[in-house]
């Protein structure tokens, strides 16, 4: 058999197989979360989530609301050259986003083990 026969069969194959994959893995509700932005924003997003005083007071302030941080925690960017300090037995996260106005903010979380901290909220 020739080459190109060849890889026509196994390029044939393995759509197929792609195929069943997303078809079963879709069904399943499954996410697929390697990179690490990803793996850090699933770990937030999956834990209770309590809010500092400074962070209530922003929220007040009407210029970014509860919905901005959740969306902050799905499609953000995690700056981890800024991150990933230590603080009161949990670490610091920066989180960058925007808001429903599209304006770019930065929330500070603390990622401790069995929760998060929203630390801080600012305007970019």
């Amino acid at each position: 058999m020739k080459f190109k026969h060849r890889l026509a069969y196994y390029l044939f194959g393995a759509l197929i197989g792609c195929m069943f994959l997303f078809m079963f893995l879709d069904k399943k509700d499954a996410e697929f979360c390697y990179l690490p932005n990803c793996r850090v924003l699933k770990n937030i997003r999956n834990k209770p989530f309590t809010m500092s005083e400074e962070a209530k007071q922003k929220l007040e302030e009407n210029w970014v609301t509860m919905d901005d941080i959740k969306k902050c925690t799905e499609h953000g960017d995690v700056d981890f050259s800024r991150s990933k300090t230590l603080y009161k037995g949990g670490k610091i996260y920066v989180i960058e986003g925007r808001n429903a106005n599209n304006e770019p903010i930065e929330i500070e979380v603390v990622n401790f083990e069995n929760k998060v901290l929203l630390k801080d909220i600012k305007k970019l």
